[in-house]
């Protein structure tokens, strides 16, 4: 059945004037409908991508709990260097340099909270 309606449309994807016969029709053609798919399944899936990095930032976030480090007596030099705000080669150099003591506690060296806040005073 054809339709006897001329209906004056302006594609959606690329802008351009065109005569619709039926009420529905959104773009010029194949060819631009065919490229406006394209561009959605594109879109669909940047969008997907980005949904995943920001679950898998939260479950970072969960996982790094700042409130940990501040109860503890005895910090590690990654956890000093946390609680600090400084990198971990600082408080490397702190101890070179004699201005903290750490003990070495296995592989790791452990320093006393109370030097860290000693350090402001």
């Amino acid at each position: 059945m054809s339709s006897n309606l001329f209906i004056p449309k302006t594609c959606k994807h690329c802008g351009n004037a065109f005569t619709a016969r039926t009420t529905v029709t959104k773009y010029c053609g194949d060819t631009c409908a065919k490229r406006a798919y394209k561009a959605r399944k594109r879109q669909e899936k940047i969008q997907a991508t980005l949904t995943e990095d920001m679950q898998q930032q939260k479950q970072v976030v969960e996982v790094y709990n700042p409130n940990a480090v501040n109860n503890k007596d005895f910090l590690s030099v990654t956890e000093a260097s946390q609680l600090i705000g400084v990198s971990r080669w600082t408080i490397q150099r702190m101890i070179q340099q004699g201005r903290l003591k750490a003990v070495p506690f296995g592989r790791k060296r452990i320093v006393a909270r109370w030097q860290i806040e000693n350090l402001f005073n």
